[in-house]
């Protein structure tokens, strides 16, 4: 019976990208539990849910602490350091790729974060809204005896992810979702995300873009509060601060993986941007967790 169970546990809608779990579906395993524990790089977007409790998230090496009615997300690419079980904790978690997001109907800006912001904050009618949605998700995928429809799956997916998007621009300055400025700042960053170790210049950008390097400048500062080129530099950073805490890697060697030529202009760019120097930064590894 428990291998059964674990086999419907290991196989839920692994084809469509999607998975969830919560206190009726928790990680069954001490080993599973003890390896989910260590630091790793997102491969599909994360999103948890805290209904009642509270717990402290890391993600790039930024502390984050949940409590009632309040939500997470996490990227793909972004360095995820899980906490240990709580007991007393009510939540949901969710884990989709982009093979999923793409056979929604529409898309949802705030899964590339423009406002800097990965915590959200519902009202009483919406948190209630999105813990239905949660509910039935984790109906489906885990409870149902028997597979649900694809459609469904996504439609109530995408009725979840019009929540969080809704809920995630309210009460902030004034923005139109799907305005202009901020489809380019969106482009812009996927293309920094795409293209981070080639290093492209400000100008390649703007070109491709479509804009003047005036233009994405001025969008670029209104949605994250820096120039391009600092939002590039604090970009390429924040990827060497990963890869020194979560790899073995030399800082000469990372230096060209991230696309410099001269590791000694690194050096002293990490030293300037942090405050330490990267070869400071690497024997505080710990991925213990302890």
């Amino acid at each position: 019976m428990k291998e059964q169970t674990r086999k419907h546990e290991d196989s839920q809608h692994d084809e469509l990208g999607i998975k969830i779990r919560s206190n009726d579906n928790p990680y069954l395993s001490v080993d599973t539990q003890e390896k989910l524990l260590q630091p790793r790089r997102l491969s599909s977007y994360f999103i948890v849910l805290i209904e009642s409790g509270s717990i402290t998230y890391n993600i790039d090496l930024q502390d984050f602490t949940l409590t009632d009615g309040q939500l997470l997300f996490a990227m793909p690419n972004q360095i995820f350091t899980p906490p240990a079980k709580i007991d007393d904790l009510k939540y949901f978690k969710l884990l989709f790729d982009e093979n999923t997001l793409a056979l929604l109907p529409q898309q949802f800006p705030f899964l590339v974060n423009p406002l800097n912001a990965q915590t959200i904050a519902f009202d009483s009618a919406a948190k209630e809204r999105v813990i239905k949605v949660f509910g039935i998700l984790n109906q489906i995928l885990y409870l149902d005896k028997y597979e649900t429809d694809t459609e469904i799956i996504l439609a109530y997916l995408n009725s979840l992810l019009s929540e969080l998007n809704s809920a995630y621009f309210k009460n902030r300055e004034p923005v139109n979702i799907l305005n202009a400025n901020l489809s380019k700042f969106i482009e812009f960053k996927l293309i920094v995300e795409t293209h981070l170790t080639e290093q492209p210049s400000i100008n390649a950008i703007a070109e491709k873009l479509a804009l003047s390097t005036n233009s994405l400048y001025r969008i670029v500062k209104e949605y994250s509060g820096t120039s391009p080129k600092d939002y590039f530099i604090n970009r390429l950073i924040a990827e060497a601060q990963r890869k020194l805490r979560y790899s073995n890697t030399s800082v000469k060697e990372l230096a060209y993986e991230l696309g410099f030529n001269d590791p000694d202009y690194f050096s002293r760019l990490f030293k300037k941007s942090t405050g330490k120097s990267a070869s400071d930064f690497l024997p505080r590894q710990d991925l213990s967790g302890k």
